[in-house]
């Protein structure tokens, strides 16, 4: 007794026929009747609707030859990687292996891409990038503004990349990609203890305004840019205030910042750099040394207040004097001089000065 076995592939499907576990070709759309008594005839159906063709034996189908016009066969080595397109749209990041992708329902693409260069370029790289897929084949990385990307590949440098987002294949090399801030950066140094030139241990703190020039040097010539702008400044200070007494370094910040600045503008250059401000925020004195000082300082402004006493009383006895000569040499103005002092005398007591007879106002001044 015979046995047929029938397979129907809709106009959307593709059939894979096989009899004894051996390939035979493809079937189109239609009814298809096998005769098959020993049950060694298998069809396996396919849609086309979604053009991968997941396949155990797909590298036998290949080998074959059947699907040639009617699928796109990818066969990716270990440095390749391929982006699909399907109606348009990107669909897929593939990895190395062998892939078979059906056209005749669906449109395909497929950009087949050396991967050895690591740096994944394309003009959709925003769109691969939003691709929960791509993250499995790329590292994603974003340089947001005001910064820049430093990229090293094996160790070497490659280049400095502005704004923007960068994507590198996993798997094709040792990548490091370092993100350098290139705006104003304003630094606090805290206070440490220096001393002076005449032996005077006090604590300054200071403030440094810097930023980043050279992104390469940042990172390849110093392990912390942030970090070594810190210490270079803590030992130039140590260094310049070493060189100034405190008194100089009292009255005198302007001259402390412009050599510390000038000190460590030279060594950050080294590490890419530019330094461009320093200034003394504070100076904080020893206890008993502030002590000493505010006494000074009491002492200074009542000196100065003595001063400006002994000038004002110098002043008052110079007019008098002039004044004096000026009465003398002036006996009208001696005479209406005495009349206001016995002006002033009535207006402040009960007495009445009433002048007539000569020589009565020379007899009232002499009672007074």
């Amino acid at each position: 007794m015979f046995l047929i076995k029938t397979a129907k592939i809709r106009s959307y499907e593709k059939g894979l026929y096989f009899r004894d576990r051996e390939f035979q070709g493809l079937l189109d759309t239609g009814r298809h009747w096998f005769v098959d008594p020993l049950f060694k005839v298998k069809v396996d159906v396919v849609s086309q609707r979604t053009p991968w063709i997941e396949h155990e034996d797909l590298d036998v189908i290949v080998k074959s030859g059947a699907l040639e016009g009617h699928a796109i066969v990818v066969d990716l080595k270990d440095y390749q990687r391929a982006l699909v397109r399907v109606e348009g749209r990107f669909e897929k990041v593939l990895g190395p292996g062998l892939y078979a992708l059906l056209t005749k329902v669906r449109d395909v693409q497929v950009d087949i891409i050396d991967a050895r260069k690591v740096r994944f370029e394309h003009e959709d790289i925003n769109l691969i990038a939003k691709s929960k897929d791509a993250e499995n084949d790329l590292n994603i990385s974003t340089v947001e503004p005001g910064y820049a990307g430093v990229y090293f590949k094996d160790g070497a440098y490659v280049e400095t990349l502005g704004p923007g987002q960068y994507m590198f294949w996993k798997n094709m090399g040792k990548v490091k990609f370092y993100h350098v801030g290139m705006r104003e950066t304003v630094l606090d140094v805290s206070g440490q203890e220096i001393m002076t030139s005449d032996k005077v241990t006090l604590r300054m703190n200071s403030v440094v305004t810097y930023r980043v020039v050279d992104a390469l040097k940042s990172v390849s010539v110093v392990d912390d840019s942030k970090q070594a702008v810190y210490r270079e400044v803590q030992l130039a200070l140590r260094a310049v205030v070493g060189t100034f007494d405190l008194d100089t370094l009292m009255s005198d910040k302007q001259k402390v910042a412009e050599d510390l600045e000038s000190t460590v503008k030279d060594r950050a250059a080294e590490f890419g750099i530019d330094v461009l401000s320093i200034g003394i925020r504070d100076v904080i004195l020893p206890g008993d040394m502030k002590d000493m000082m505010n006494k000074v300082i009491e002492a200074q402004k009542a000196a100065d207040a003595n001063l400006i006493m002994r000038r004002e009383e110098t002043a008052a006895m110079r007019s008098q004097a002039n004044t004096a000569k000026l009465l003398d040499s002036n006996p009208t103005l001696m005479r209406l001089h005495e009349l206001d002092v016995l002006e002033k005398i009535a207006a402040n007591s009960k007495l009445n000065v009433v002048l007539g007879e000569k020589g009565l106002a020379d007899r009232i001044v002499n009672l007074l």
